[in-house]
């Protein structure tokens, strides 16, 4: 897939565990856990937006693009 998540990397830097995250933007473990393994094919803009409000970063620092070969 060309989109890679680095949620894991955004939370370790942040210092925040997924329980954690799931409480503060109101979604299941199961569904985070999901989107930071990479294993999800789409993402609400809300959740997103929610993420990034409380991570306190850019989308872009949660997505990565890499051109498939």
């Amino acid at each position: 897939m060309a989109i890679i998540s680095r949620l894991d990397r955004v939370m370790a830097d942040r210092k925040m565990t997924l329980n954690e995250l799931s409480e503060h933007v109101g979604v299941s473990n199961v569904n985070l856990s999901k989107l930071k393994t990479g294993k999800v094919s789409a993402i609400r803009f809300s959740t997103l937006n929610s993420i990034c409000d409380v991570l306190d970063c850019q989308p872009g620092d949660i997505l990565e693009y890499q051109r498939d070969e």
